[in-house]
């Protein structure tokens, strides 16, 4: 391979900007495609009639925060979609008719937080959803006419944090916190809810255990459950008689996802996910179609829109090293049409392949993790440089959450620029079983933050990275992780970036969204309790804000104004408690940003600033920053002088 030098330097826009097309879905009965891509510079719905993919038309018109997910109706007569404002996380329902072209917001309410609790393969003109217009705490059920906007209220919730629906539309399930951090399942007969629970867990399985929906019919309950083992499992429970039937397992992880047939909602095929995504089909049929598909493609696929007669799939496939792809596949004509290039410009650009690797903690647990080296240090294809380079720890958020094998934006800007990446997976990360999980109960700051630097002592010791050139960088958890590492482990660490990180831990948990609220008792158990005198001393010993004077290195900080989840009050506190000890600190908030940037403008700003703080802490390279500020919403609200260009 040849030296960074000759390697061309990859836009910061070709990786952070709106994607050419994105969300791919083919309508339930065939005739249209949809698709999110750019109108005036602002990702809209577009659609196409399936016979006519070049008519392609746009379906709204967004002309300030993005559309990111859309979805079509049952009866295939319109488009819908979430949006908020300004990240406020206040998601709202609308409509737009395929014929018309009206659009209409289904749910008018101010301050109110929409939740999808239903649909239905018999009733395609309803579905059931939850509205916290009431009470923000508590989502009432109400039964939505998609055609006119008419809400019937269904079930007055003053109790349970989540519900689930049959196909009829009818509530069968209500869901409760109960007092161990577990959760309580209850029967809902006639809309009433039955007093005792009819399944329980504990709170060690509740992040192992739910229920996964019903079959159409309503006869078969399925689980995705960890109960009694330690890797989550699925079950079939017969919903008459509670009989469980056990349909699949796997020692590695916990199962994923699941294919469902479109009639009759029975389990089709399961997905398992360690390392990478393996799915195994239990029809014949569908097993005939994943086989052949896996001939066709390098790096992972998967099915992300079927028609309601399942003969016509949309299949997205991930090379790693290459821009995601999407096809139509005609599963009788056994034919892959293409359908778009997620970002064509990558096409041809130097994009690095992701490596699998395995790290053992200290004590003994294995740590699944993602490598990408720098580019141009691999001449061997050996999965390690020639020498080491420069590293950045890149953690993700959650922590109730994981890293994924696949095509990452922030890998790849990273390697181009000259920068080994190492995601890791530590306890407390999901999807690897229950014991994982617990693993990482009241460790924050301590054995989770231990897991990080076994990784970095790892890549060190393998080679990759000088001792005294590793940053460490992340979202939300990761923000924390990356104020921790600073605060708790100067030594270890070169810089920091830290995106809408939580400082405080007390103060985390004392403005957390009202209706996250009935799901408080998981945060205290698995964090601390700040009502006791033992939870809240370890709270306060794991939040950086604390030992803010003992942050030495270079540290870049970003915050989303509108944030619900980690208020702007937990960057600007940390800012100011460096300021007093007279540390210097970059500190960048965006107005009209929430919980991460959903704007590109915003994103390529941010990640302009990141590679230029990075190159000015670790010597990689960067794209000057240039103008790329002024389409953006960014203030500076400290340190710009910390930062090359800015």
């Amino acid at each position: 391979m040849p030296a960074l030098d000759t390697i061309p330097l990859i836009p910061r826009d070709h990786l952070f900007g709106n994607p050419t097309r994105s969300q791919g879905k083919i309508s339930p009965d065939g005739r249209w495609l949809s698709w999110l891509a750019p109108l005036d510079g602002v990702m809209n719905i577009w659609i196409a009639p399936r016979s006519d993919p070049d008519a392609a038309k746009p379906m709204t018109k967004a002309d300030d925060r993005p559309i990111r997910e859309h979805f079509w109706t049952p009866d295939a007569s319109a488009v819908g979609y979430i949006q908020d404002k300004g990240g406020d996380e206040n998601f709202l329902l609308y409509r737009v008719d395929i014929a018309s072209g009206e659009e209409v917001c289904l749910t008018p309410f101010e301050n109110t937080r929409v939740m999808i609790v239903g649909s239905s393969q018999v009733d395609k003109q309803h579905i059931l959803i939850g509205l916290n217009n009431r009470d923000p705490q508590w989502h009432d059920v109400h039964r939505l006419n998609l055609s006119n906007g008419a809400l019937e209220l269904v079930y007055e919730n003053n109790a349970y944090a989540h519900f689930m629906a049959d196909d009829t539309l009818t509530l069968r399930m209500a869901m409760a916190q109960n007092e161990a951090g577990g959760t309580d399942y209850f029967r809902v007969i006639d809309n009433v809810v039955e007093e005792e629970p009819f399944e329980t867990t504990a709170m060690e399985d509740s992040m192992t255990t739910s229920p996964a929906g019903y079959t159409v019919d309503g006869s078969v309950l399925y689980w995705l459950d960890g109960r009694g083992r330690d890797t989550a499992a699925l079950y079939a429970q017969d919903t008459a008689s509670g009989e469980r039937t056990l349909i699949a397992e796997d020692d590695r992880a916990d199962i994923g996802g699941t294919l469902r047939h479109k009639q009759t909602g029975v389990v089709q095929a399961y997905s398992v996910t360690y390392l990478t995504t393996e799915w195994t089909a239990i029809d014949a049929e569908i097993g005939a179609s994943f086989e052949w598909l896996g001939t066709q493609f390098d790096g992972e696929f998967g099915v992300m829109s079927r028609t309601d007669d399942d003969r016509t799939w949309i299949v997205w496939n991930d090379p790693v090293s290459g821009p995601i792809r999407t096809f139509i596949y005609d599963r009788d004509a056994g034919t892959l049409a293409p359908f778009y290039v997620t970002r064509p410009e990558l096409e041809g650009a130097p994009l690095q392949p992701m490596h699998c690797v395995e790290i053992t903690s200290r004590d003994g647990l294995t740590l699944p993790s993602y490598l990408t080296l720098a580019a141009g240090s691999d001449p061997a294809g050996s999965g390690r440089p020639a020498a080491p380079t420069p590293m950045v720890l890149l953690v993700h958020g959650g922590p109730w959450a994981r890293d994924d094998y696949g095509y990452n934006p922030i890998h790849q800007m990273l390697a181009n620029r000259g920068y080994s990446v190492l995601s890791v997976n530590f306890r407390g990360s999901t999807g690897f079983g229950k014991s994982f999980i617990n693993a990482s109960n009241k460790q924050w700051g301590l054995a989770m933050h231990d897991d990080l630097i076994d990784a970095v002592n790892w890549a060190v010791e393998q080679g990759i990275a000088p001792r005294d050139r590793v940053a460490i960088m992340g979202g939300s958890y990761g923000g924390y992780a990356t104020l921790a590492g600073l605060a708790f482990t100067p030594e270890v660490f070169a810089c920091g970036v830290d995106i809408v990180g939580p400082s405080n831990l007390e103060t985390l948990l004392s403005t957390i969204p009202p209706y996250w609220a009935p799901m408080v008792k998981i945060f205290h158990e698995r964090m601390g309790n700040p009502n006791t005198e033992e939870g809240l001393a370890l709270l306060k010993a794991a939040s950086p804000l604390y030992k803010a004077k003992d942050i030495s290195k270079p540290l870049l900080i970003a915050q989303g104004a509108n944030d619900p989840r980690v208020k702007q009050a937990e960057s600007d506190q940390i800012v100011g408690a460096m300021k007093e000890a007279g540390i210097p600190v970059t500190y960048v908030l965006y107005p009209d940003e929430g919980h991460g940037f959903a704007k590109p403008a915003n994103s390529i700003s941010f990640f302009a600033i990141t590679e230029n703080f990075l190159a000015e802490t670790l010597g990689g390279r960067a794209e000057p920053l240039g103008d790329v500020l002024e389409p953006s919403t960014a203030e500076i609200v400290e340190g710009a002088g910390h930062v090359q260009g800015l």
